[in-house]
C-alpha cells in the first residue's frame, strides 16, 4: 500500500513526497480511512509505529476540505499531549505534512515565556497542539477559546495518567463542545485507560496494530549483568565500538543523567543530558545536536522515553533499568522505528534483577545475556546484593520490591545473542534496509 491508496489530497501527497514518505505504517493505513470518515477512533499501538502521522494527516485533510473561513481564524482542532518533546514533534509533523495546505498551527507548553505563544494565538490558528498545564493556564487568561473545536486528539493517554494529568484532562474535556470527532491514542490499554476512553469516544472504530506492551521485532535486545560501580566503565568500553553511531542512554534520575553525561565527556565522548530541570532552550539545543550527530550520546530521563524521533538511531542503552516495565518498551522504541532495525542494550546490576524479570514477563520474551565483557557480575555480587535488600526490607525500605535472583549459568549467566561476538555490536548489521520505501515515522 502507498499513501496514494488512502485517498489523500494532492497538497498532502506532495508534502509526503517531499519528506520522502511513500509507504504508510500499519496504524496509518488502518486509522487514516476511519478518521477521514469522521469516526471517533481508539488507537492502540506501540511507540514508534507512526501514531503522529496517523492523526495529523487526516486532520489536515478534513480541515483543508472545509469551506474557507473568513475573518479571524478560530481553533478547529486540539491535540493534547503530555510532554513538551511530544508537542514539538507533533508541531513539526503538522508543519511538514501541512506545508501546502495554508492551515496554521501553533504549539504551546510550559517552561518557556508565553508571549510568542499568545502572539500566535492572537493571530489566529486552525490547529492547537498543547500540554495540559499551559493550555489550562492560557485558557484561564482568556487567550484560548475551545468552543469551535471539531477535532480533538488525546495522545499518549497512558502517559497522561502516569504523569498525573488525568484531572487536567478532565478539566479540558468539560469545556469542549459535545459534538466533535475524538481520537484517542495510547500504547497500553489498562482498565483505567479504557474507562477514560469511554468518557471521550462515541461508537469508536478500533485500531490495534501490535500486541499491547510488545517490542518491535526489528529491535535486537541484549542485557549485561554488571556492578553498579562498573556501569560507567562498561559504557565507555561499549562506545569504543565505532559501529555505534549515536546512542540514546537512559537513567532513572536527573542527577544520574547529568553524571553520566559528565563522565562520558571526561572520557572523550561527546555527550549531553536532557531532563526536566533543563531549560527548554537547552533541551531543544541538546536534541538538535544529537539529531545532527554533533553529539554522539544523549543521556535522558524518562521524559524523553517518548517524543524523541531521531532518524536512524542505532542504539538505545538502558544505563539503569526502569522500575516500571512498560517504560522499558517506550525507551527502546526510540530505535527500530518504522521498519528500521536497531539495538537495545541494558545494564542490570544485582539489585535490578527483579526489574528485568518484570520486563521479560511484560514483553513475553527473554532478553539474551551478553556475558563476555570486562565487568561481569559474580555469584558473590548477587549474594551481597541479596543481603543488602533483605536488610532494607527489614528497615521498611524498598527491598520488598527488589528481590535478587542470580541468573543461571556462569558469572553473568545466560546465552548471548547469536550475532553478539564482541559485546556492543549485538545485532550485527543494524541499518535501514537497502533502498526500500521510507515510511512516515512521526
Amino acid at each position: 500500500m502507498t499513501f496514494e491508496n488512502l485517498n489523500l489530497i494532492e497538497p498532502i501527497l506532495k508534502a509526503l513526497q517531499t519528506e520522502g514518505y511513500t509507504k504508510p505504517t500499519p496504524i496509518q493505513a488502518q486509522a487514516i480511512p476511519y478518521i477521514l470518515q469522521k469516526r471517533d477512533l481508539l488507537g492502540c499501538a506501540q511507540t514508534g509505529t507512526g501514531k503522529t502521522a496517523a492523526f495529523s494527516i487526516p486532520i489536515l485533510q478534513l480541515l483543508y476540505n472545509q469551506p474557507k473561513q473568513k475573518g479571524h481564524k478560530t481553533i478547529k482542532s486540539l491535540i493534547l499531549t503530555p510532554t513538551r518533546e511530544l508537542a514539538i514533534q507533533i508541531g513539526e509533523s503538522m508543519a511538514a505534512y501541512g506545508s501546502n495546505t495554508g492551515l496554521k498551527h501553533t504549539v504551546i507548553f510550559g517552561g518557556v515565556p508565553q508571549r510568542p505563544q499568545t502572539d500566535a494565538l492572537r493571530a489566529g490558528i486552525d490547529i492547537l497542539v498543547a500540554t495540559p498545564g499551559r493550555l489550562l493556564d492560557l485558557m484561564g487568561q482568556k487567550f484560548i477559546d475551545l468552543q469551535h473545536i471539531e477535532l480533538f486528539v488525546l495522545d499518549e493517554a497512558d502517559r497522561m495518567l502516569d504523569m498525573g494529568f488525568i484531572h487536567d484532562v478532565k478539566k479540558v474535556l468539560k469545556v469542549l463542545p459535545e459534538k466533535k470527532q475524538s481520537l484517542f491514542f495510547s500504547a497500553t490499554m489498562a482498565p483505567e485507560i479504557m474507562k477514560l476512553a469511554d468518557t471521550i469516544l462515541v461508537d469508536p472504530a478500533k485500531v490495534e496494530v501490535t500486541p499491547v506492551s510488545s517490542t518491535a521485532n526489528t529491535i535486537q535486545q541484549a542485557v549485561y549483568y554488571v556492578k553498579k560501580s562498573d556501569k560507567k566503565n562498561l559504557l565507555i568500553h561499549l562506545l569504543k565500538d565505532g559501529t555505534i553511531d549515536r546512542a540514546l542512554v537512559f537513567t532513572r534520575t536527573k542527577h544520574g543523567a547529568d553524571r553520566v553525561a559528565k563522565d562520558m565527556t571526561k572520557a572523550g565522548v561527546q555527550a549531553e543530558a536532557i531532563h526536566g530541570n533543563k531549560s527548554q532552550n537547552a533541551r531543544v539545543r541538546a536534541l538538535n545536536n544529537f539529531k545532527s550527530s554533533e553529539t554522539r550520546v544523549l543521556v535522558a530521563t524518562d521524559i524523553a522515553a517518548r517524543g524523541i524521533d531521531v532518524d536512524d538511531l542505532s542504539h538505545v542503552i538502558n544505563y539503569e533499568l526502569p522500575n516500571e516495565p512498560e517504560t522499558y518498551v517506550h525507551r527502546i522504541g526510540r530505535t527500530g522505528r518504522a521498519g528500521a532495525s536497531g539495538v537495545a542494550l541494558s545494564f542490570c546490576d544485582a539489585e535490578e534483577t527483579a526489574y528485568l524479570v518484570s520486563i521479560q514477563k511484560l514483553i513475553n520474551k527473554s532478553v539474551p545475556v551478553i556475558d563476555n565483557h570486562p565487568y561481569p557480575l559474580t555469584a558473590k555480587d548477587f549474594a551481597e546484593a541479596a543481603t543488602t535488600v533483605k536488610q532494607q526490607k527489614g528497615r521498611g525500605g524498598r527491598g520488598g520490591r527488589n528481590r535478587v535472583n542470580a541468573p543461571q549459568g556462569s558469572s553473568g549467566g545466560g546465552n548471548r545473542p547469536n550475532s553478539a561476538t564482541g559485546g556492543a555490536n549485538a545485532g550485527g548489521q543494524n541499518r535501514r534496509w537497502g533502498n526500500k520505501p521510507k515510511s512516515a515515522k512521526a
